[in-house]
């Protein structure tokens, strides 16, 4: 499957690119202009035979079959409508796009095109959650009451460009890191909608405005969920950021820890399981990460399309209905 990547404004372009090529897909091509030129550079030292070219000529390919995009968040949404109009199929970076008119027009041209429109959320790509997500459903901690779900990020405020810190460009905390944690609840609750309610804040040294933390709270009528995302991983700390998740059962725990290990396990991926007879830590660095083949058999067998959408948009509209309800932490005095 050939594809193109349109967008290049955010470093997530590049493992995007990368689960794509490793899945069998073929990039053709990628548009250079950008927000912020270390992203391109990063982009061409890691794919240095993939050319670019004019944003039209690759929309106006048809031998290409799927965009990739990272645009920057508020232009995403106009890319991906622009892409199904001429014929192809979307993975978007997180968030899809930014404000509840955006959601709608992208939904109605979906339905009018036929073509698949699929966000990358960390849960899709996480080979621990992954192997979490087989654990529930096998029963091996039986019903699911809760998921807690700690997710700081690491600021790196010197690599950052400028729009990532205007609100109307990132859409706001929830809809950004957030949609992760909405994404992850409803997989684990085996639900497709849920009552949310966030509170956000600006705490730290970033410009005024800047939502640096907030708490979001999910529920359906037999699972609870609670996310905590931030942007207060230390600099002392070997990685980004370390994300965790608990998962509460009638008959066991699940634990996660994403990132790292602080016992000392190399890499990340760890997934620790408590059950009625033992505790155990299963190492889940090594499996496949399905998402990007998943999404490629998409376009090629065209199956139906409405449960992916549903759950695209249903996360999505979640997202931006608790971002654009949160509540507010009184500002730091």
């Amino acid at each position: 499957m050939r594809f193109a990547a349109i967008g290049l404004d955010h470093r997530h372009i590049y493992d995007l690119t990368e689960g794509l090529i490793a899945a069998g897909g073929v990039c053709v091509g990628h548009t250079a202009p950008t927000s912020d030129p270390r992203v391109l550079e990063g982009f061409r030292k890691r794919f240095p035979d993939v050319p670019a070219m004019g944003q039209e000529q690759l929309l106006d390919d048809p031998s290409i079959g799927f965009v990739v995009i990272a645009a920057v968040p508020r232009n995403r949404a106009a890319l991906a409508i622009a892409a199904m109009r001429r014929g192809k199929d979307v993975m978007v970076d997180k968030p899809g796009l930014t404000t509840q008119a955006q959601l709608q027009e992208v939904t109605q041209v979906a339905e009018e095109t036929g073509r698949n429109w699929s966000v990358c959320w960390g849960q899709a790509v996480s080979r621990a959650g992954q192997a979490a997500l087989e654990l529930v459903r096998a029963g091996a901690i039986g019903r699911v009451v809760q998921t807690l779900s700690l997710a700081p990020h690491r600021l790196n405020r010197a690599l950052r460009p400028d729009w990532f810190f205007a609100p109307d460009a990132y859409g706001g905390i929830v809809t950004d890191i957030g949609s992760h944690q909405i994404d992850q609840f409803l997989a684990f609750a085996q639900a497709d909608d849920c009552r949310i309610s966030a509170t956000i804040g600006s705490f730290g040294t970033a410009p005024a405005g800047f939502q640096d933390f907030a708490e979001i709270v999910m529920e359906t009528d037999a699972t609870r969920g609670y996310a905590r995302v931030d942007w207060f991983t230390p600099d002392g700390l070997a990685d980004w950021g370390d994300g965790r998740l608990f998962i509460t059962g009638t008959d066991g725990t699940i634990e996660l820890r994403k990132n790292l290990d602080l016992l000392g396990r190399s890499g990340g991926d760890h997934l620790f399981l408590t059950d009625r007879t033992s505790t155990r830590h299963i190492a889940c660095a090594g499996r496949e990460v399905t998402y990007y083949r998943d999404f490629i058999d998409a376009v090629r067998e065209r199956p139906d399309r409405r449960a992916v959408q549903m759950r695209a948009f249903a996360v999505t509209r979640l997202s931006l209905l608790a971002q654009t309800h949160a509540a507010r932490f009184a500002a730091r005095q």
